[in-house]
Order: C-alpha cells, then sequence, then structure tokens
C-alpha cells in the first residue's frame, strides 16, 4: 500500500527492509499454503488462514487493478531466508526499479535478532555514508 501511494511522490531516496514488492504473489502464495482456490475466495469473499491471516476476494482484486510502478532510487535490504518474499521475485524487482539489493546470508522476513539489527545497521550506514 505504501509503495502505491507513494510511487508517483518526489522522493529522492528509499531504503526497504524485507519490502513485499509482489503483492499479488504473496496473496496467492497464501491462498496456496491454505488450499484455497479463486473460485472458492471470490465465493466467501474473505477466508480465515490457519497462519493466522485472512485472505480477501476485495484486497485480491486492488492488488491486480493497481499494480506498483516504482521509479524512484532504491536501496533494498533483503534476508536469503524470508519467507514471504522470494529472491527471485525481489531481484526481479530490483531489477525493473533500478535499484540495489543487497541480501544478508540467513537473514529472515523481519530483521530482529542482534545480528540482523548490527547487519541492518552498517548497511544503512554504509549508504548514508556513500550519499
Amino acid at each position: 500500500m505504501a509503495m502505491n501511494a507513494l510511487s508517483d511522490k518526489q522522493i529522492e531516496k528509499a531504503y526497504f527492509v524485507s519490502p513485499v514488492v509482489n503483492m499479488e504473489k504473496l496473496i496467492t502464495n497464501m491462498m496456496f499454503w491454505a488450499n484455497v482456490t479463486e473460485d472458492k475466495l471470490r465465493d466467501k469473499k474473505e477466508i480465515k488462514t490457519s497462519f493466522g491471516e485472512t485472505l480477501s476476494w476485495d484486497y485480491l482484486c486492488y492488488v491486480r487493478e493497481n499494480p506498483i510502478t516504482w521509479k524512484i532510487p532504491t536501496h533494498i535490504l533483503f534476508g536469503e531466508k524470508d519467507n514471504l518474499t522470494s529472491y527471485s521475485t525481489i531481484s526481479e524487482f530490483a531489477k525493473q526499479a533500478n535499484a540495489t539489493l543487497t541480501v544478508m546470508k540467513n537473514g529472515e522476513h523481519w530483521f530482529h535478532t542482534d545480528e540482523q539489527m548490527k547487519f541492518l545497521d552498517d548497511w544503512i550506514n554504509n549508504l548514508l555514508d556513500k550519499s
């Protein structure tokens, strides 16, 4: 949502940590994990999953009708073991957006351990030093 809302704004530079850059792919992956078909989601409108997410037909339609176009200079930090976005998805986005992509070995979607937070701090400080 934030990327969609900000895509046409005058932003000098963006720094993303574990961004979800293809929400349609994430939703369809969650549908697969929950064994939910598009027909079933269309009929029920909302379906709660066993992993705590609620799938929404309206939101899936919104995502499909409002694709992200991102042209803002961007730096991305991605965890190698991100369980929400695949490396192929993030690297394709980085290529299309002409963004830099840094991958933390063994990093996760949620940067939260001391090691991950130090990596994040070093990453942002190195980028700011180059500015």
